[in-house]
């Protein structure tokens, strides 16, 4: 096991412990019996959304976790221990646990250390029910690439709210990542007369098979053997650190990204693995910095852990960290063509399809459908915020709000108004129309050059491509009219080019 395994719900001690490596190896020195718990908490997994009651935990991200539990379970197995299992709050079943084993065991309870609300009233009940038994508890911290008690601020509210502010303090203060930990081969055994179950599946909680879909760009299962095989496939087999600045913003290949976000969300894979990982490519290959961006990205889950940290509730307001007053519109039938990918714009359509029938979308993809619900239609992002965490497989709390806000112009962007269009972002990155396709098969007749915009096509074009506006395809929602202009600039390059 290595830095850190799972990082949701576990709970651990002398007898009750929580699988996280730090706190593993602690526990494995210092206790005769460690008994690792895992909780399906019905909060975080039915309960609805607090706006527009999705279900917090959706198929794709629950078959993902499911996946990652069996294989946790899989992994202690094999070191001589094993996982309790359960469907029911952490609380409750830390509760029952003390009142089992403390008349034959000196119980401490070990948890890592959260930042949200919902979270740190899990651990704020469970300290309660350790005061109420006398027994310990021990924290740890383990999300993160930086340990805040490396960083030079004495308090939260000290920490910058610009991203470039945090990553230049880290590179010219010369902030140290802190060494991994390993876990011992063998782990201690678990207490006398506990029943261990299975792990639920996708039925339990009232779905059925959930199947990977065949045209997604992320193919992996849940756990951290596939986390570390994807690890040693990118860095070493395919040798691809050195081309992910380049290919960063790709939408169909399953290469041109880490995909790293998902393990990273739920804890399978560490954040100082995948750096020290990288450090020893740079250095075995004799090329400095070579993955300079990926660790870029992975600072950027940093900062918006510890912004979270520093401002609390308010990356959930609708204002977030703004004073000022927004009004969103709240329009259902507009957020659920968005949702579904019915506006009527082909780049956002594609984007919204892929993550409704795979739970993964392009960091790409996000910022500008995004920027298409806020800024276009000025819907509530909290909207936008909430279908994120119920559908993305890689959903990390701090990273999906601090996002969203960023996005919306409320939180951490210095440029507060950041609108992309949604046509000059299809053409950058979608030139010939190759990700529209594949998610919009009905659109996939059209020539390149109107495939992004059906509504220019002449009613020939239209009809040699099969496609009838609010029939097979809707009509567009809205046009901005930034975007034809852009379209008759890009037909005239390429007319240029085809005549010269």
């Amino acid at each position: 096991m290595q830095e850190r395994t799972l990082a949701r719900n576990a709970v651990d001690g002398a007898i009750l412990f929580f699988i996280y490596s730090q706190a593993l190896s602690w526990a494995n020195n210092n206790c005769d019996n460690v008994l690792n718990v895992y909780c399906f908490d019905p909060r975080e997994i039915t309960a609805g959304t607090y706006k527009y009651d999705f279900p917090k935990c959706g198929i794709h991200r629950l078959k993902f976790l499911i996946e990652t539990v069996i294989c946790l379970k899989t992994l202690l197995e094999e070191k001589g221990s094993n996982l309790f299992v359960q469907r029911e709050i952490p609380e409750i079943v830390i509760l029952n646990l003390v009142q089992k084993f403390k008349q034959h065991y000196s119980i401490t309870i070990i948890f890592h250390q959260e930042v949200t609300r919902e979270e740190t009233d899990v651990e704020a009940a469970i300290r309660k029910v350790a005061i109420e038994h006398k027994v310990n508890v021990k924290e740890f911290w383990g999300l993160t690439l930086f340990h805040p008690n490396d960083l030079p601020y004495t308090s939260p509210k000290f920490f910058p709210d610009v991203y470039t502010t945090f990553r230049t303090m880290l590179e010219t203060k010369n902030i140290r990542v802190r060494k991994l930990i390993d876990c011992s081969q063998q782990l201690k055994p678990l207490p006398d007369n506990i029943e261990i179950l299975q792990v639920p599946n996708l039925s339990d909680f009232g779905h059925s098979v959930a199947e990977i879909h065949a045209k997604t760009v992320f193919p992996f299962s849940g756990g951290e053997t596939s986390a570390l095989n994807r690890l040693q496939s990118y860095v070493w087999t395919k040798d691809l650190v050195q081309s992910y600045k380049k290919t960063r913003n790709s939408l169909v290949n399953v290469d041109h990204t880490t995909k790293f976000s998902a393990w990273l969300s739920n804890g399978s894979l560490s954040p100082r693995k995948i750096y020290f990982e990288i450090k020893r490519y740079e250095k075995e290959c004799g090329i400095n910095d070579a993955g300079y961006w990926i660790i870029f990205e992975i600072i950027w889950r940093d900062f918006f852990r510890f912004i979270a940290t520093k401002y609390g509730n308010r990356i959930f307001y609708p204002s977030g960290l703004s004073n000022k007053k927004y009004v969103w519109k709240q329009d259902v039938n507009l957020f659920e063509k968005w949702r579904t990918g019915h506006t009527g714009c082909p780049f956002v359509d594609a984007n919204m399809r892929e993550m409704l029938l795979t739970g993964w979308q392009s960091n790409r993809g996000r910022q500008n459908v995004a920027s298409y619900l806020t800024k276009d239609l000025q819907l509530d992002w909290q909207y936008g915020a909430e279908w994120f965490e119920s559908i993305l497989i890689d959903y990390d709390v701090c990273s999906n709000y601090g996002n969203w806000i960023y996005q919306a112009g409320v939180g951490n962007d210095p440029r507060e108004y950041r609108h992309f269009n949604m046509i000059k972002q299809a053409f950058d990155y979608d030139p010939e129309g190759e990700f529209v396709r594949t998610w919009i098969p009905e659109l996939a007749k059209l020539p390149n050059d109107l495939i992004h915009t059906p509504w220019l096509a002449s009613s020939i074009e239209l009809k040699q491509a099969n496609v009838e506006l609010g029939v097979t395809y809707p009509r567009p929602i809205m046009i901005v009219p930034q975007w034809n202009n852009r379209v008759r600039s890009n037909v005239n390059y390429i007319c240029f080019i085809i005549l010269g």
